[in-house]
């Protein structure tokens, strides 16, 4: 059913009488992105969710079903559901939002529920890898800002689920910036599986009576000299580094304006080094992260405040002191030159000139033009909060920032973030200075001046930060950089990018119809019969060795009867070829489909969720995944069989660094499951680190002999999730078993929880904990002695018994 083009008000069924505007681009834009999964374009603050919301009406209506929408922040999330509630005749209880703030058992009866369901993506992908959700009855999905559909962004694994899943899907995917280059913008199609492009621009006649001109100026600041001595004093730091990498032969580099791509060059050249165990690798790991450092350090100082030095200083000293401390912090923070910066940035009495700037940008807004309300964008939550300190002895000014604690500095709720919007738009304040938070898609009212304290080196965030203004009337935009500092590299890389991005959707626009034929014969191909077979890699999801193995005759059984290779596959070798096409036939001929009685489960613990493992096994065809908060193992396969995974990394860490958790976890498998697991994952175990062989050898025997574990390796996340398969399908397939979770942790002894509580005081670790509580034989002889009794104990000098007393003697001042 059309929208009615005519008239004030969009009439159409579902949406709310008299409620929306009646903007004939729009309804053009819903028309296109109701025939077909399709990308909107539209610049921002012209409505891109009303259009979405136009097909949603049009789709419960025609079709019935679920409608979900998706963003990627809670603020963003929050401001949709309550505008469909507006906008559309669906009650307020139908239309429900999913952010990690709900509980997952609440959210799988709300979205059973629901009409409509707003939602960060990491939830659905949580609740679909956990098999909480079912998309089959969801007719219309929504990607709000689907320029992050790239890598590992649950956006493209939700996609795939989605076409895979819906008995009906539709797809319209929104971004006023869909990418930085037609290959960028073709990228985010094929992931989304779009197969249509609709684009409007502000030079479209429909449009151009909505849009107002947004003037763009930017202001060059002229460093102090005392500010350019302290980064020179850094400067000197690294070009330092530099040298002593350059002898080591990994770059040609030798002044301190670096790229990032030259610091990765650098970092793979070491690479090879410590891949061959040579020395020269890990010591210049170690000075490549103080360049790093550094460089941070110099950003912070040109660009942000002396204030930002400061806090970035004392947080690497406090990381120096630690129990833990890398030998670059320790080096760092007692280099001479840094030494003379810290102190030039101690004594230094001023913040930064773009802060007057700003100030003074803000008064002539507020002031002589009788502005209401500025945004101040700024990359750093440190400057966020020195200028609205700073700003807030002139103007009424309130930050804007994510939800995240950071050091030093607490993240705001969403609720906060509600309340903190809610009162800008009332005019209750003036000023809101934000963080990249407020960057995308959030309905910010209509400001008077847009200013950045520093670019954005990406023509999207820009775009995004622009939009904030010129909607209503004509709007300004002011971006302040620091004279030959990395602001300058930043703004011309924004601004030519912007120039190629607006090209690339004027051409997209002329040629929307080609590329639309095209993603038409290629873009759902990949979704096309492909079911829950493809893993999130987009390979099969076969099995180890089924490459191949069958059409040889491997896995045919010899003359003296022995089993062939298919008889520990895990599945007949005559169906490897249909598996590999998404789809594994049972015994009985029929297919196992996720939620089938005869499904091979899979419990993976909530943690796990940061590799691709759980969300891979979840695309695949006779598996079906649960999420637990597992107290015992990463996975559970069957009654007897649990999984404890460790990369390469993981597992050289343990021998190390000094922490046993993982063979108390080993332990804790042994205890609980008949046939513990142990699946080391990664590249060369024996030449990643410097590490003996003997010694892994060791860890390794220890494994298999004192614990009764069964240590396998495999190179990566896709190879371990076809391990877990196997295993899983042997044990209830073919064993008749059962999923089973139990088990848990054993309580720490009484002296574990002693060496505990000593090795938190002051971070000293479990190594010094133990010599403490040998030497003075108890947790409360530890705490009361002094600081020459501490200094006799082996490993104890001046600074750690220092820092002991401190920490025990302190007034508590929360």
């Amino acid at each position: 059913m059309a929208t009615t083009a005519d008239g004030e008000f969009v009439e159409q069924p579902l949406v709310t009488e008299g409620f929306l505007e009646n903007r004939r681009y729009q309804v053009e834009l819903a028309d296109t992105a109701a025939r077909d999964h399709a990308l909107v374009c539209l610049p921002t603050g012209l409505g891109k969710t009303t259009v979405s919301l136009l097909v949603t009406a049009r789709r419960l209506h025609e079709v019935g079903g679920k409608s979900l929408l998706l963003a990627p922040t809670k603020p963003l999330v929050q401001q949709h559901a309550e505008f469909y509630r507006e906008a559309l005749a669906v009650p307020d209880d139908e239309v429900v939002v999913f952010t990690g703030e709900v509980r997952p058992d609440d959210r799988a009866a709300l979205f059973e529920d629901a009409s409509i369901v707003a939602a960060t993506p990491q939830v659905v992908e949580n609740d679909l890898v956990g098999n909480r959700i079912d998309l089959a009855r969801v007719t219309h999905c929504t990607f709000d800002e689907c320029h992050r559909a790239t890598g590992d962004y649950a956006y493209n694994y939700i996609a795939d689920r989605y076409h895979a899943d819906a008995a009906d899907p539709l797809v319209t995917a929104m971004s006023a910036s869909p990418g930085d280059d037609e290959e960028a913008i073709l990228q985010v199609c094929e992931n989304l599986g779009l197969s249509e492009v609709a684009v409007m621009t502000e030079d479209d006649a429909d449009v151009a009576e909505y849009t107002h001109d947004t003037e763009v100026d930017w202001k060059r600041i002229e460093l102090p000299e005392v500010v350019v001595e302290i980064r020179d004093a850094i400067n000197e730091v690294v070009a330092d580094r530099l040298a002593q990498l350059k002898e080591l032969g990994v770059t040609k580099k030798s002044s301190p304006d670096l790229s990032e791509r030259e610091i990765q060059g650098m970092q793979a050249e070491l690479r090879k080094l410590m891949n061959n165990d040579q020395s020269e690798g890990y010591q210049g790991m170690s000075l490549l992260a103080e360049v790093r450092k550094l460089r941070t350090a110099v950003t912070y100082v040109e660009t942000q405040s002396v204030e930002s030095l400061r806090r970035y200083f004392e947080r690497l000293k406090e990381a120096a002191r630690s129990s833990g401390a890398s030998k670059a912090d320790q080096r760092l923070v007692s280099e001479p030159k840094v030494r003379e910066a810290m102190r030039k940035a101690e004594s230094y009495n001023d913040l930064h000139p773009k802060f007057r700037r700003t100030r003074m940008l803000l008064a002539e807004t507020l002031g002589i033009e009788q502005g209401e309300r500025v945004i101040v964008f700024t990359e750093s939550r440190d400057t966020a909060e020195t200028l609205v300190d700073f700003l807030s002895d002139h103007f009424t000014t309130r930050k804007f920032v994510g939800q995240s604690d950071t050091d030093g500095s607490e993240g705001m709720t969403q609720t906060e973030q509600q309340e903190t919007l809610e009162r800008f738009r009332n005019g209750e304040f003036e000023v809101l200075v934000s963080t990249s938070v407020a960057e995308e898609g959030l309905d910010v009212p209509e400001v008077d001046l847009v200013l950045f304290y520093e670019p954005v080196p990406t023509a999207i965030r820009a775009i995004q930060r622009k939009g904030r203004t010129g909607r209503q009337a004509s709007g300004r935009v002011v971006v302040l950089l620091a004279e030959d500092t990395r602001d300058e590299a930043y703004f011309w890389k924004a601004r030519n990018d912007q120039k190629r991005m607006q090209n690339e959707l004027d051409e997209l626009k002329t040629v929307a119809g080609e590329l639309s034929a095209e993603l038409d014969q290629t873009g759902l191909d990949d979704y096309e019969g492909s079911g829950a077979g493809r893993s999130a890699d987009g390979s099969s999801g076969t099995t180890p060795g089924s490459d191949g193995a069958a059409a040889n005759g491997a896995g045919d059984a010899s003359a003296e009867g022995q089993a062939g290779l298919d008889a520990f596959a895990g599945a007949d070798v005559s169906t490897v070829d249909d598996a590999a096409d998404g789809e594994r036939e049972d015994s009985d001929g029929t297919v196992a489909k996720a939620g089938d009685e005869e499904a091979v489960e899979i419990v993976a613990d909530q943690r796990e969720l940061d590799s691709t493992i759980a969300r891979d096994l979840s695309t695949r065809d006779g598996i079906v995944t649960r999420l637990e908060t597992l107290a015992v193992g990463d996975y559970v396969l069957s009654d007897r069989v649990v999984v404890e995974r460790k990369t390469v990394t993981d597992f050289l860490d343990t021998l190390t660094g000094g922490d046993r958790s993982m063979f108390e976890q080993v332990g804790d498998a042994t205890r609980n499951y008949a046939r513990p697991v142990v699946v080391i994952e990664g590249g060369d175990l024996y030449g990643e680190r410097n590490v003996h062989r003997k010694s892994i050898n060791g860890a390794l025997a220890s494994l298999a002999v004192d614990f009764g574990a069964s240590v396998l390796r495999t190179d990566d996340e896709g190879e371990t999730a076809d391990l877990l398969e196997t295993v899983a399908t042997r044990e209830q397939d073919d064993g008749d078993r059962e999923v089973s979770v139990h088990g848990e942790k054993q309580s720490k002894t009484v002296a574990e929880q002693q060496e505990y509580v000593v090795a938190s005081v002051a971070e000293v670790g479990p190594v010094t904990a133990r010599s403490l509580l040998e030497h003075f034989g108890s947790v409360e002889a530890v705490m009361t002695a002094d600081h020459d009794d501490l200094c006799e104990v082996d490993g104890i000098g001046d600074v750690t018994a220092g820092r002991i007393r401190s920490v025990v003697g302190a007034a508590y001042e929360p």
